[in-house]
């Protein structure tokens, strides 16, 4: 079993928890960092900050190893952004494994991604899942990926109860590992879960008042977005 736990790196001003990104990607978002506001002075530049982060839940199964779990359940929280990128996904394989003894490969991966700041410009999320059975027959096979992006005008702060929370739904996203439920059922859990933090982000994002937006006619509400998919 294979847990890769996300990598960090900075652009910009600000430090903040960051992970990996293409040469071409990151190259895209350290523009946004550095470009002046409209209005500046010809030729200025006013440095800002851009997140980005990488999280993922991986398994093989294999006759050396019929039985593989593993969970990410990772909280990212940026202050001020002007750009952010968030990749999570999850996979999981099953290989030559006996039909008289099936292989079982089950890997989940949940994100939790704050973003805050009027000048944010550009959110790029990816959540992907695989699920692959080769030469495998009757072996259970599942990867979940759910993904969480807030985005609120000001930095949202979880209080000690959301936390609290949190720790909670990580810990039983946890003990699915032990847990001997056919996939249906495990794909059930985990939605389950997965409705949790949702909602424990809702209460929260719903507390960060609304601000001014891009347009003095438009204003910044905080927003919750769950981007879910399983194979």
């Amino acid at each position: 079993m294979t847990h890769r736990k996300p990598r960090t790196s900075t652009v910009g001003r600000q430090a903040v928890r960051l992970g990996m990104l293409t040469t071409a990607g990151l190259a895209g978002l350290a523009a946004l960092a550095t470009a002046a506001p409209a209005g500046a002075a010809p030729g200025s530049r006013i440095p800002r900050s851009v997140g980005a982060v990488v999280d993922e839940a991986h398994t093989l199964a294999n006759r050396a190893h019929p039985v593989q779990y593993d969970e990410e359940f990772s909280i990212h929280q940026f202050g001020p952004l002007v750009a952010a990128a968030a990749h999570n996904r999850a996979v999981a394989a099953s290989v030559g494994c006996s039909p008289f003894r099936p292989c079982r490969s089950i890997a989940l991966s949940f994100q939790i991604v704050t973003t805050s700041g009027v000048d944010l410009r550009r959110i790029n999320a990816t959540n992907i899942s695989r699920a692959v059975n080769q030469h495998c027959t009757g072996c259970q096979t599942f990867a979940g990926a759910y993904q969480f992006i807030v985005a609120t005008p000001r930095p949202l702060t979880l209080s000690a109860g959301d936390r609290n929370r949190l720790a909670d739904i990580r810990r039983r996203v946890a003990e699915l590992r032990r847990c001997g439920d056919p996939v249906p059922e495990i794909e059930r859990r985990a939605d389950a879960l997965a409705a949790e933090v949702r909602a424990v982000l809702d209460r929260a994002a719903a507390a960060v008042p609304a601000g001014a937006g891009a347009s003095p006619l438009r204003e910044f509400r905080p927003t919750v977005t769950m981007h879910r998919h399983v194979s």
